[in-house]
């Protein structure tokens, strides 16, 4: 399973309208997407969405570049009122899961 994370500032005072953002869920569907799970993570500087599923970056690539997809050019319109400059992408360096196999 891989992950991968869009990590974005926020503009001052944005966060309830972060908030309301989050709370409308994705706009795609994420099994369609074949995710595994998404968590959008917020605090009142910034916004972390993740992604994990098998191939996670290739899907999340073909997700934000396919055409013809008004609900999601809508949502990331309305995230760009907010975001204060440009998202930056994490990769996860560590994970940690009880009951897998050690190093």
């Amino acid at each position: 399973m891989e992950q991968i994370a869009v990590v974005a500032g926020l503009k001052p005072g944005t966060e309830e309208q972060a908030r309301k953002l989050i709370g409308t869920g994705p706009p795609f569907d994420p099994a369609a997407a074949e995710l595994a799970r998404h968590s959008v993570y917020l605090s009142t500087a910034d916004v972390v969405f993740v992604f994990e599923g098998p191939q996670v970056e290739r899907r999340l690539h073909e997700l934000v570049t396919a055409p013809f997809r008004p609900e999601l050019t809508a949502a990331l319109d309305d995230w760009r009122d907010i975001v204060d400059g440009p998202a930056r992408i994490a990769r996860a360096t560590f994970t940690w899961e009880r009951g897998a196999p050690g190093p």
